[in-house]
């Protein structure tokens, strides 16, 4: 990723309002995102930096792996 194409890139999480929970993660060039408008009035976008996103991401991934499976 090239310096300039990695400052136009937002990273993001959707929660939805009622349950508080994460329902959507994920990144994309800022020209395809909605300016921060809120479309959805059940779920909220909150914008993450690079680093916060990929400690979550990393956090989810483990917590996954540890969990039992059915």
């Amino acid at each position: 990723m090239t310096k300039d194409h990695d400052k136009d890139i937002r990273y993001y999480i959707d929660i939805e309002i009622e349950t508080l929970k994460i329902t959507n993660c994920g990144y994309d060039h800022k020209n395809n995102l909605d300016k921060g408008r809120q479309s959805n009035p059940k779920s909220h976008r909150l914008f993450l930096t690079k680093g916060q996103y990929n400690k979550l991401v990393e956090r989810c991934n483990l917590k996954s792996l540890s969990e039992p499976k059915s």
